[in-house]
């Protein structure tokens, strides 16, 4: 929802170009929390340690950023950024 919000301004205030940066770095904050919360469902049933898999999202961003031209670095990575308020407004909505 606050991905949503932040793209919506983004195209808003900005141009589409950066809103669709914004967004594919939102989508990329979600898969690496997904992984995140898998790695670490995993943990009490044989695995010791959180996998490490999850951290090729943000180098795969970066790299993706840098190569293609539809794509610019800071606005990607804010919106892969974006999942840690999202977080911290679910645990105050929650409590």
């Amino acid at each position: 929802m606050v991905a949503a919000i932040a793209v919506l301004i983004t195209a808003l205030v900005f141009d589409l170009h950066i809103a669709g940066s914004l967004l594919v770095g939102a989508l990329a904050g979600l898969l690496y929390l997904r992984l995140l919360a898998r790695s670490v469902g995993k943990l009490g049933s044989g695995a010791k340690k959180v996998g490490k898999t999850q951290l090729l999202v943000p180098v795969v961003l970066v790299l993706a950023s840098t190569r293609l031209p539809q794509l610019e670095l800071l606005p990607a990575l804010l919106g892969f950024l974006l999942y840690k308020p999202a977080l911290i407004l679910q645990v105050l909505l929650d409590s």
